[in-house]
């Protein structure tokens, strides 16, 4: 299942960011540590967004205000997430390269952003959109991508 060459991956492991996050004792931990927070701020605005969506809580606001009110919230966790993502993908990337469930990952990951976005999208450009059965199609599709994604990144350390 691996797209990019070796190469990619070893230059990758030989970068500066790697030499970083491999020489320190407690890097690595801490950087994880960041990034499963983040991880998780940004499935738990998610899971609200598309929860709302589906017409569970938060009755008293749109999907649409609730998206927009969370907004800040996701991208930034979603950065974070990237951002740490990188440097943990850059410290193992050898190896990470013949893992099944990483390019699951990552796979899953650009399908979920996607379709966070269509969502975001059509809520915050027609409240027409609110009980539309595609939107809570789109909802419920968005959610176990994310939770895949999840899923997928605690086998990395199994498989």
């Amino acid at each position: 299942m691996q797209f990019l060459p070796l190469s990619f991956f070893r230059w990758w492991e030989a970068s500066w960011i790697s030499s970083v996050v491999n020489t320190a004792q407690w890097y690595f931990a801490i950087i994880e540590t960041i990034h499963i927070m983040a991880f998780t701020i940004l499935l738990g605005t998610i899971f609200i967004v598309n929860l709302r969506v589906l017409g569970f809580g938060l009755r008293r606001q749109s999907s649409a205000q609730v998206a927009r009110y969370l907004k800040p919230y996701t991208w930034g966790s979603l950065l974070l997430v990237a951002i740490t993502g990188g440097v943990l993908f850059a410290s193992e990337a050898v190896k990470l390269g013949r893992s099944e469930p990483f390019l699951w990952k990552i796979d899953i990951l650009g399908l979920a952003v996607l379709i966070h976005i269509v969502i975001n999208r059509k809520l915050t450009s027609n409240v027409a959109t609110e009980g539309s059965l595609r939107i809570k199609i789109a909802a419920c599709i968005s959610l176990l991508c994310w939770f895949s994604v999840a899923l997928a990144g605690r086998a990395i350390a199994f498989l």
